[in-house]
C-alpha cells in the first residue's frame, strides 16, 4: 500500500466535515498517511498578520508595544473556542478541546507579560525576543487544529495520534530533521495515524527562515524523512490555469501533469503551489507531490514531478501579483557602475525585510519589483532617495502577471499576450521574457490587474483543449 504525507490547508480545515468525508475518511484502510494540518482559516494571520492585507495581528501589536494585543488575543481564543463549538457535538470532547487551547492561550499571555515587563528595563530590548515570540505565537493555530483533529477522530474509533512539534513543554530546541525524526520513532504507521502540527520548533527557527512558509517545510521534510511515495497537498481549489476567484471558477482548468520549475515560478509570486524551499526537499527525495481539491475528492487533481516534460508548447497557468511596488532608479551617472548601485540597494531592501519579486535594468538604471507593507516599503524609498540624493528615484504600485509552463514558446506567448491586452485596452509597462521557455511577464498598472488576468486567460485558454489539460498524464 502507498504510504502518503499530506497537509491540509487552513481553508480546507474550516470547513471540516469535507475534510473528514473527503479525505481522512475517503479510504476504507485509513492507515500508512500522515497529516501535517494548517492552522483554521484566518487563525494565523489574526495571530501574527493578515497576509495579504498587512492588518496587524497579536504580533504585530506587541512589537509596537501596543496594549491591545491582550484584547487581540481574547479575541483569537473566543474564535478559536467558536471552532470548538462547531467542531463537537458532545459537550465532554468540547470541555477537553476547549481546556487544551484555553491553557496554551494563557501561558502565552503570561510568557509574553513577563518578557513585556521585563524589557522596561534599559537592559533588556524587545526586538531581541521579538523572533521567539512570532514563533510561539505561531504555534497556537497548528496546535489548536492537529489537537482538534487527533480528538475528533479518536472519538469516531481510528487510532489518532496528535504529534505536537510546536515544543511547547521543551527546553532545548533540536534540528527540524531530529525533531522529526523523535516525534516519527515511536509510531506505527500501520496501526497509528499521525496528525501533526504544521509548525515545528527547531533550532533552525522556521519563522525566521521560512516564515509562513513553514508548514509547507515541515510538511515536507516529514515526506522525505520518513520516505513517502507520494507527497499530497489539499487546498480549496484546484492548481488551476488562472485564479478561480479572478476568472470564474467555471473558465478555469485543472493543470493536470507539471514540474517543479513551475511550482517555483509560482512561489516567486506568492501563489505557491508549495514553498520553494520545501518543493526543493521533495525533488531531492525523488518524492511527485500531487495538489487536489479538498472538496472534488474524485479529481486527481494535479501531479508535479521532476521529470515531467510536455511533448508540445503549452502555456500551463496565468499567475499574478497585485500591489508590487515598483522602485526605478534613474542616474546618468550610473554608466559603468550598475553592479555597485545593485548591491547598495539590495543591502537596503534586505535591510527592509520586504520581498524582491523581480529585477530589471540597464545602463543607467534599475527597476526592482518589491512586495511588502507599506510602512516597509516606504522605508526602503527614503533611504534610496537618501543614498543617491541626485539619482530620479520613483516608486508606483503596479501588478505583475506572468504566463507559465513547464515548455512554452516564449516568442509566441509575448506576442500573443501584448496583443490581448492591448485589445482590452490595456498599455504594458514593461514586458519580460528569458531564455529559459517557462515564463513571460507583464507590468500592468494595479488597477488593471484582474482585467489583464482575465484577457490574457481568454486568449490563451479559450481555445485549448479542456479535457486534456485537466488530465494527470
Amino acid at each position: 500500500m502507498t504510504y502518503t504525507v499530506e497537509k491540509i490547508g487552513g481553508t480546507s480545515m474550516t470547513a471540516f466535515d469535507a475534510v473528514l468525508e473527503n479525505i481522512i475518511l475517503r479510504p476504507e484502510e485509513h492507515y500508512k498517511r500522515a497529516f501535517v494540518v494548517s492552522a483554521y482559516g484566518g487563525i494565523t494571520d489574526a495571530l501574527l498578520e493578515c497576509k495579504k492585507t498587512g492588518k496587524p495581528g497579536v504580533y504585530q501589536l506587541i512589537a509596537k508595544r501596543d496594549e491591545e494585543w491582550r484584547e487581540a488575543l481574547d479575541y483569537v481564543e473566543k474564535r478559536m473556542l467558536l471552532t470548538n463549538e462547531n467542531i463537537f457535538a458532545d459537550p465532554m470532547n468540547r470541555m477537553r478541546a476547549d481546556k487544551f487551547i484555553r491553557s496554551r492561550i494563557s501561558e502565552a499571555k503570561n510568557c509574553v507579560t513577563n518578557i513585556m515587563e521585563t524589557c522596561q528595563y534599559g537592559q533588556f530590548s524587545l526586538r531581541q525576543y521579538l523572533p521567539q515570540i512570532r514563533e510561539f505565537l505561531s504555534s497556537l493555530g497548528e496546535a489548536h487544529s492537529a489537537f482538534n483533529t487527533a480528538l475528533k477522530l479518536k472519538n469516531m474509533g481510528i487510532n489518532a495520534t496528535f504529534v505536537d512539534l510546536s515544543g511547547w513543554d521543551t527546553q532545548t530546541p533540536k534540528s527540524l530533521d531530529e525533531t522529526i525524526q523523535d516525534a516519527f520513532d515511536g509510531i506505527d504507521m500501520d496501526k497509528e495515524l499521525p496528525i501533526v502540527t504544521g509548525y515545528a520548533y527547531c533550532k533552525e527557527g522556521l519563522m525566521t527562515t521560512y516564515d509562513r512558509g513553514y508548514s509547507e517545510m515541515t510538511f515536507s521534510r516529514i515526506a522525505s524523512i520518513t520516505n513517502a511515495d507520494l507527497a499530497i497537498i489539499h487546498k480549496e481549489y484546484h492548481l488551476s490555469s488562472a485564479d478561480p476567484r479572478v476568472v470564474g471558477p467555471e473558465k478555469v482548468l485543472p493543470i493536470g501533469h507539471t514540474n517543479y520549475d513551475v511550482a517555483d515560478q509560482l512561489a516567486n509570486l506568492g501563489m505557491e503551489a508549495i514553498h520553494p524551499n520545501a518543493a526543493a526537499g521533495l525533488r531531492e527525495s525523488g518524492i511527485e507531490l500531487q495538489i487536489k481539491n479538498t472538496f472534488e475528492p474524485e479529481h486527481q487533481g494535479t501531479l508535479i514531478s521532476s521529470q515531467y516534460k510536455p511533448d508540445e508548447d503549452r502555456v500551463e497557468i496565468i499567475a499574478g501579483k497585485e500591489k508590487v511596488f515598483a522602485l526605478h532608479l534613474f542616474d546618468q551617472a550610473m554608466v559603468g557602475q550598475v553592479d555597485n548601485v545593485s548591491c547598495e540597494l539590495m543591502e537596503i531592501i534586505s535591510d527592509a525585510r520586504v520581498n524582491l519579486i523581480g529585477k530589471e535594468m540597464n545602463a543607467n538604471s534599475i527597476t526592482y519589483y518589491l512586495g511588502g507593507s507599506a510602512e516597509s516599503l516606504n522605508k526602503v524609498l527614503y533611504k534610496a532617495e537618501k543614498r543617491y540624493p541626485k539619482a530620479s528615484i520613483k516608486g508606483r504600485m503596479v501588478a505583475l502577471i506572468s504566463v507559465i509552463g513547464s515548455q512554452i514558446d516564449t516568442n509566441k506567448a509575448l506576442a500573443q499576450g501584448v496583443l490581448a491586452l492591448m485589445n482590452s485596452g490595456i498599455t504594458p509597462a514593461a514586458l519580460h521574457s528569458s531564455m529559459r521557455n517557462v515564463n513571460v511577464q507583464f507590468v500592468v498598472s494595479d488597477k488593471e490587474y484582474q482585467k489583464a488576468i482575465c484577457a490574457l486567460h481568454e486568449e490563451l485558454f479559450a481555445k485549448q483543449d479542456h479535457i486534456a489539460i485537466g488530465q494527470v498524464a
